[in-house]
């Protein structure tokens, strides 16, 4: 695809979409571009609750593997001594 043809990732806001020609560009994270203060606060609100999602997920599959007993055999009965 000729240069002239592909989009540049200055030329629309990440979030919603609204082009960034003649306006201010909000950044976040290095390279991605944001109409306004708005947009990328929406966006760092995404990413912390995706964080928190992975974070919890990964805390909660290890808890469970410290409770979670191991395959034994259980014998259960009575036993009577004479």
């Amino acid at each position: 695809v000729p240069r002239s043809v592909r989009a540049h990732y200055l030329d629309a806001c990440s979030v919603c979409g609204k082009s960034l020609h003649n306006s201010d560009i909000f950044m976040y994270r290095g390279n991605t571009p944001f109409c306004s203060k708005e947009c990328r606060q929406e966006q760092m609100e995404m990413d912390e609750a995706r964080e928190k999602k992975l974070k919890f997920g990964r805390s909660h599959r290890k808890s469970d593997s410290k409770t979670s007993t191991p395959n034994k055999t259980v014998r259960t009965g009575t036993i009577t001594v004479s």
